[in-house]
């Protein structure tokens, strides 16, 4: 079982950028909530602050059997991200680490929530274990 999780620009940056936010966690402990409820599944991580590169992951990694995605702030304005999310064909969940929609405005609107099976928002790292439950759930993973 393949499983993708994609994380998008400053994401490198979880656990020293504003933590009133996003809280003390950094990237390698929302990997590692996957991680604890998908322990057989092999997990492909791939972060970038480019947009195309996330965008030629995607594309390169297309029939993978599960997909979570944090596109960070791509995610309020990348049609292109959206696109290329939309040629997946597993299911696939967009996580947040704070809730966007208590915030900004601009934070408010999701390109990609069209594309993607569900949203999961406001859960710190657990965010990502919600995630990885679901999809477990969902493509019926046996541990």
């Amino acid at each position: 079982m393949k499983i993708m999780i994609i994380s998008g620009p400053n994401l490198s940056m979880l656990g020293e950028r504003q933590p009133e936010i996003y809280g003390f966690a950094n990237l390698d402990d929302c990997v590692n909530e996957v991680r604890s409820v998908l322990p057989s599944a092999d997990i492909l991580h791939v972060r970038s602050n480019s947009e195309s590169e996330l965008i030629d992951a995607i594309l390169s990694h297309r029939f993978v059997d599960g997909t979570i995605i944090n596109a960070g702030a791509l995610t309020h304005y990348s049609w292109s991200l959206r696109d290329a999310l939309a040629q997946m064909t597993g299911p696939k969940v967009e996580v947040h680490v704070s809730n966007p929609l208590a915030r900004e405005t601009f934070r408010h609107t999701s390109t990609l929530a069209a594309v993607v099976n569900g949203t999961i928002a406001g859960f710190g790292t657990g965010s990502y274990r919600l995630a990885a439950t679901w999809l477990k759930d969902r493509i019926t993973i046996t541990e």
